[in-house]
Order: structure tokens, then C-alpha cells, then sequence
């Protein structure tokens, strides 16, 4: 099968790299120095102590393909939220009536961003649950194969299951779900936990979870998407090895004493020695960040419904003031009491 993955970051790799190695003819789209170090060296994957070495084709840019070469079976949009629209724009002149484009990424409203610049294609909604980072350019690490991918369909009627056996063949287990929002938001309540406060105070999720302050705000945030989530119509759903109704009753119901070591080692497990995804975008000086289609959402959201969610919006405006430069990273990096000041945040656990 020809298949198209645009957008090489973490996952869009191991996507490429894990098709490549099932005989798939795989195309990925890259920076330069991904694409000059995957040319020189392959796709380099470490898995459990051992490096495997794919060899798909790596461009910069569609346009230095052949016509012949611009035809995919399928494309894999797995580029972050906030470059969706852009990509999809890019993508539009070389998809046909009808191309299967599975979106696979992290945060809400990806796939409505998509919709807006393939109004003709066929779009797949997607998630992954491994943990897997870039170490250096053409060089990823998959830190724990605990989960795999998700996929539901973006319309009524719409067929997914093609598409998971293609990825389940690949070494890649998939499960499949009927509402692509509630996998979404699904995947959000597991990717808004302990992420923009440790990015924010520049912490491990473990220094935040033992202050009871802090832990008071990612309780708070947590509780905000739950309610904005029942204001939609939707039911947490779990996926495999990721009990996430299971987590929300618990966040609701349990004692904090006994509800904080519960996520500690929920958030170890799932994202192993890797820092929030959040924090390294700061790292890397990044002025975008997916702090705006993760609290930012819940936020917005809450907003259109006429709820309240202060704690998620404190959260993004925070972030992403300092992302931007208007607040000094400086001032809130180990200092809890600035962003409980931000937030406004009573005391209490």
C-alpha cells in the first residue's frame, strides 16, 4: 500500500517507521535536517534496549515528487493541533474525491480544522497511547508499548475498521470506537493531566502531585472538563490499558490522600521517564503550543455552553503568556505560590 505520513514528529515516525517495516511504501514529510538525517542514516526507532533501521522515502515538500509518486492509498495527517489547518491546506491540491485521511494527534478540534481545507476527503479521527519522543532528528524513542492506537469515524456510516487492521498489521494494536469526540475528549482527560502546570512551574508531574496546592489545580482542571463533557453529551471511554472512566469516577469520588498517588503513578506509567509534552515545548521556545486545544479547549467549550471553567483558561493564558514572551518563564519556574496567585486558587486540597 502506498501511504503518505505528513508531519514526521514523533508519531508521524513511528507510524512511518513501523508501516516501512511491513512493506508498505511510505512517504514522510519533514524538516530538512529530518529529512537529511533519515536520508544518510534511515528512520531509526529504539524499542527495549535494540535500534531498528527503516528506510522510507523523506521529503521536504509534496512538490518534489513525481505525479506518479503523488498518489496514496491513504495519508496520515499527524502533524500538532495547531498546525492542522495549514497542513490540510498544503495537502488539498494532491487529494482526490474521496481520499482516506486519518488524523492522528492529540487535543480538540483537530479534525474540524481539517474539514475546513478537505471538505472532500474522508476523514479518520485518531489517537496513539504510546509514549514516544524524539531524541534527535530521524531518531525516536518508544518508551513503553502499553496501549496503541484508536481510531472512530468522523461521520455517520463511515467504515474505520480497513484502516485499523492496516495499523494492527503493522505492530501497531488498534481499537475502534463509534463517536470521534468522545475519544478525543477521552484522550484529553489523559493528556491534561499533570502537563500545563509542570510546564508552567518547569516541575516533574511527581513535585506537582506532592504539593496539595498544585494538585488542587489539576483536580480542578479535571473537573472542568468533566463537566463540559457531560454539557456535550459525552461518556468518558476506555481504551485498552486506559481505564479512563474508571479515572474520572475516581477524580470525582475519591479522597484526595488516596487519589494523589492513584495518578502519580497513572501519569509514570503512561508517559514513562518522558516530561509532559507541554514542558517541552517551552524548552524548545516553541510561541505555539497545544496548551490551546487541551485547557483551551475545555475553556472555550465551557464558554459556549455557558459554564464556567476558570481554572483551564487561567491555565492556557498562563502558559502561553509565557510561550509568547509576555510573562518571563523565570518568575513562575519552582515557584508554586505565582501560578496558585494566577489562578486565583483558595487554599485546601
Amino acid at each position: 500500500m502506498r501511504i503518505l505520513v505528513f508531519g514526521a514528529g514523533a508519531i508521524g515516525s513511528l507510524l512511518g517507521h513501523r508501516l516501512t517495516q511491513a512493506g508498505h511504501e511510505v512517504t514522510l514529510v519533514g524538516r530538512a535536517d529530518y529529512v537529511r538525517a533519515v536520508g544518510q542514516c534511515g528512520l531509526i526507532l529504539e524499542e527495549r534496549g535494540r535500534t531498528d533501521v527503516a528506510h522510507p522515502r523523506v521529503v521536504q515538500d509534496l512538490s518534489e515528487l513525481s505525479v506518479a509518486a503523488q498518489v496514496w492509498d491513504v495519508v496520515l495527517l499527524t502533524v500538532k493541533a495547531y498546525d492542522t489547518q495549514a497542513a490540510a491546506r498544503t495537502l488539498a491540491p494532491y487529494l482526490s474525491q474521496g481520499s482516506p485521511v486519518l488524523i492522528v494527534q492529540n487535543g480538540i478540534g483537530g479534525e474540524e480544522l481539517a474539514q475546513q481545507e478537505l471538505a472532500t476527503a474522508t476523514l479518520v479521527s485518531g489517537v496513539i497511547m504510546w509514549p514516544v519522543s524524539v531524541r534527535a532528528p530521524g531518531r525516536i524513542v518508544l518508551r513503553s508499548t502499553r496501549g496503541g492506537a484508536n481510531l472512530a469515524p468522523t461521520r455517520p456510516n463511515q467504515d474505520v475498521e480497513a484502516w485499523a487492521k492496516l495499523l494492527s498489521a503493522a505492530g501497531v494494536p488498534t481499537s475502534t470506537y463509534r463517536d470521534y469526540r468522545a475519544l478525543k475528549w477521552s484522550k484529553l482527560l489523559l493528556n491534561m493531566l499533570a502537563n500545563a502546570a509542570p510546564a508552567i512551574l518547569d516541575m516533574s508531574p511527581g513535585q506537582v502531585f506532592a504539593d496539595h496546592r498544585l494538585f488542587a489545580i489539576e483536580r480542578a482542571a479535571y473537573l472542568e472538563a468533566l463537566t463540559v463533557m457531560r454539557a456535550l453529551a459525552l461518556r468518558p471511554v476506555a481504551f485498552p490499558s486506559y481505564p479512563v472512566p474508571l479515572l474520572a469516577w475516581a477524580v470525582q469520588r475519591l479522597p484526595a490522600p488516596i487519589l494523589r498517588p492513584v495518578l502519580k503513578r497513572l501519569v509514570a506509567s503512561g508517559r514513562g521517564e518522558k516530561k509532559p509534552s507541554l514542558q517541552i515545548d517551552l524548552e524548545l521556545k516553541r510561541e505555539r503550543s497545544e496548551v490551546s486545544y487541551l485547557n483551551g479547549a475545555v475553556a472555550s467549550h465551557a464558554e459556549r455552553l455557558g459554564l464556567g471553567a476558570p481554572i483551564n483558561r487561567a491555565l492556557e493564558d498562563t502558559l502561553l503568556g509565557i510561550a509568547t514572551g509576555r510573562l518571563l518563564w523565570d518568575e513562575f519556574r519552582g515557584h508554586p505560590e505565582r501560578l496558585i496567585g494566577a489562578l486565583h486558587l483558595g487554599k485546601g486540597d
